[in-house]
């Protein structure tokens, strides 16, 4: 039985967050080895789930080497970088020969000083360097990837999903598993060619199922129909990380014609670049969205862009929050990520009436400290399960400690002792709160709450907040991005 190993380095760096990344964060959430990460992922719906049910069914070994994540944060600090390199390839030291690599780097791992910049490539290119040029390299990436030239050069395919929210993360583990099994069988010999323009796609505008995405998506979807297409991706790209290969792209995968892929990656692209207007995207302030919000039919969900917990963002942004307090005239729910507030209103006990300053606290982009005074409500452990197939593909949360408080304007606050990217309707239900009973439902994200949200929502409108993942790229002052690039400099197509 051919035997195929599985590396995983997956971490969305925002490198505009002002909190570093350190090896701390890795260890809190996900830092395994071998066996470990069959136990993590069997029977979930990540791509690695789709590694290992897909390599079972094909008669493959898989052969768990390393896994490493955690949340959407800062930059990745070089010791830290150091540190999950030099396990990754310890662990790959001890595995047996292998036929083939199945890699799961996010694609936006964004580490400290310019070896680590772009972190993907760095550690792609040396596992191509380790096991030479022969042995088959197929990998998926999340589409908010900024692709690297690197990254394409050192793997035979590279698989983005294709939906966002992030859902089909198990159907991308299994399409890549059908790639390295035809490749080892000799049936298919992958080639892939991306295409780089310098271009952004604006975070409000990266819908897959939403125009302007979805035509994009269409003639994607089209070309796999062609003679010789294995596969192909547009990578949306990830603004928030201040690298050279910021920016959206496209990478097609062939049956040995270099030829095709480059000219497919390519119609992608001119699509892309004749479009790129329609990329920018529209804004709403936050007092017309909690206007709007309050005269429809609720609940309303208002997706505050700017604190987009699952692009690195501070989980505390009280933008929203202090209008539907300074309104008074609505019922109103949002998760702050505050530890101080959390204890402080936990020790005073269910029932107990306190003033509290609540989030804000990280930066100063995120609005001031919301003070006023709250009744507290509900105290809990905040973990909880998931069972559908929701953004990211992960299963089990952990908000850690948790506790609600009211206040008498009619807004409803739970405050978390972790960071917690509302992806799932856990965050509210965990709790004990039922969203039919709130006239709004804030959450701290642009997409990836879509899936959760949407089926007790009658409206969700993406509220244009400032912070460390605004959804206007142009808001930001970068160093290391490319010039020009589209939409901070008008481009000849």
């Amino acid at each position: 039985m051919k035997r195929v190993g599985i590396l995983s380095l997956i971490h969305e760096s925002n490198t505009f967050a002002v909190s570093p990344t350190r090896i701390e964060s890795f260890e809190q959430d996900n830092l395994l080895v071998g066996h470990e990460i069959r136990g993590a992922f069997e029977g979930g719906h990540h791509q690695i789930s789709g590694f290992l049910e897909g390599l079972e069914q094909a008669n493959l070994e898989a052969v768990p080497i390393f896994h490493a994540s955690t949340s959407p944060s800062g930059t990745i600090t070089k010791a830290t970088c150091e540190t999950l390199i030099e396990m990754m390839f310890d662990a790959l030291g001890k595995a047996r020969e292998l036929d083939g690599f199945l890699v799961s780097p996010h694609g936006a791992n964004a580490g400290e000083g310019p070896d680590y910049r772009d972190l993907d490539g760095f550690w792609l290119e040396k596992l191509r360097s380790h096991v030479g040029p022969d042995i088959p390299i197929v990998c998926v990436i999340d589409p908010h990837a900024n692709l690297s030239e690197r990254m394409v050069a050192a793997c035979d395919a590279t698989i983005a999903y294709r939906s966002n929210p992030h859902l089909d993360q198990k159907e991308r583990g299994h399409e890549a598993v059908d790639l390295v099994a035809l490749t080892l069988k000799g049936e298919i010999r992958p080639t892939q060619r991306a295409t780089f323009p310098r271009f952004g796609i604006n975070i409000e505008r990266q819908g897959t199922t939403l125009w302007p995405c979805l035509p994009l998506y269409e003639l994607a979807n089209e070309q796999l129909g062609r003679p010789g297409v294995l596969s192909n991706s547009v990578v949306l790209g990830f603004p928030y990380s201040d690298v050279e290969e910021m920016g959206s792209s496209a990478v097609v995968v062939t049956d040995g014609d270099p030829d095709l892929a480059q000219n497919l990656a390519d119609e992608l692209v001119s699509y892309m670049l004749e479009h790129r207007a329609e990329f920018v995207g529209e804004y709403i302030s936050v007092s017309a969205a909690v206007d709007q919000a309050v005269s429809t039919k609720g609940p309303v969900c208002l997706l505050d862009m700017g604190d987009n917990v699952g692009g690195g963002s501070a989980a505390d942004s009280t933008l929203i929050a202090h209008e539907i307090h300074r309104r008074g005239d609505t019922t109103g729910f949002v998760c702050l990520f505050d530890r101080e507030s959390q204890d402080r209103a936990r020790e005073a006990g269910v029932g107990a009436r306190l003033t509290l300053s609540m989030g804000g606290k990280t930066d100063d982009r995120h609005g001031d400290p919301l003070e006023a005074e709250v009744t507290v409500k509900s105290t809990h452990d905040g973990t909880f399960e998931e069972s559908e197939v929701r953004h990211g593909g992960y299963t089990h949360f952990d908000m850690g400690a948790t506790t609600v408080v009211t206040t008498a304007t009619g807004l409803t606050i739970s405050l978390t002792s972790r960071r917690t990217v509302p992806v799932s309707l856990g965050v509210v239900t965990s709790v004990g709160l039922d969203p039919s009973d709130f006239q709004i439902l804030v959450a701290k994200g642009v997409h990836a709450p879509v899936a959760a949200y949407e089926p007790v929502c009658t409206e969700l409108v993406r509220v244009n907040t400032t912070g460390a993942t605004a959804a206007d790229m142009r808001t930001f002052e970068y160093q290391h991005r490319r010039c020009p690039m589209y939409p901070f400099e008008d481009i000849k197509h």
